[in-house]
């Protein structure tokens, strides 16, 4: 599927995107353990930029957040106010690979996204991300995800979902990062249980 065709199914959803605070929980809960004081945060496929804008409680000096819907990015920068110096900077472009010199980078994130990027994005963290660099994303349940809809058909067929934390932390470690872990995030809004894995990792 060509990228105007994936932007155009993701602008789509953007008008609705943040009534589901899910994943900005998931942003949030990535963003938490990560060092502060980072000089360059990459956010892959930010979506409405959740991601992008708890990593500003890190106090990094900039942060670059890439999607590929402008819909998506539009969204994000109307919250502009949540970033008063302006540190974000925007960018609809694909996010793998990332718009982003070798081994430049501190942190990567990828809240909510990696079931739409497929294997590829793993190599391409590790060649944005200078030795010592930190890898913060989040993947859904090889047991609970069951795509649906246009979103189907957006899923590449690369990537085993993982079934335990064991599995979710040796996708990282698999592709060459090492201190890989990781944990079940799980949210009871009352109507539903949702959950996915946020694993973190070092660039070696």
């Amino acid at each position: 599927m060509d990228h105007d065709v994936r932007a155009a199914v993701f602008d789509g959803t953007a008008e609705h995107y943040d009534e589901d605070t899910f994943h900005a929980r998931v942003a949030d809960a990535l963003v938490e353990p990560l060092p502060e004081g980072p000089e360059l945060v990459l956010d892959v496929a930010t979506g409405t930029g959740f991601a992008a804008y708890a990593a500003l409680r890190l106090k990094p000096a900039r942060v670059l957040a890439v999607d590929l819907s402008p819909e998506m990015l539009a969204r994000a920068e109307a919250k502009a106010d949540l970033d008063p110096e302006r540190r974000i900077t925007w960018q609809v472009a694909p996010a793998v690979p990332m718009p982003a010199e070798d081994g430049s980078a501190d942190v990567v994130l990828c809240a909510s996204s990696l079931h739409f990027l497929g294997a590829a994005a793993f190599p391409d963290w590790r060649r944005v991300l200078r030795p010592g660099g930190r890898l913060a994303f989040s993947v859904v349940s090889g047991a609970r995800f069951k795509p649906s809809g246009p979103f189907a058909q957006l899923v590449p067929g690369d990537l085993e979902f993982p079934h335990d934390e064991a599995e979710a932390a040796a996708l990282a470690s698999s592709a060459g990062f090492v201190a890989a872990s990781a944990r079940t995030f799980t949210v009871d809004d009352g109507e539903r249980v949702r959950s996915v894995f946020l694993v973190h990792a070092t660039a070696p």
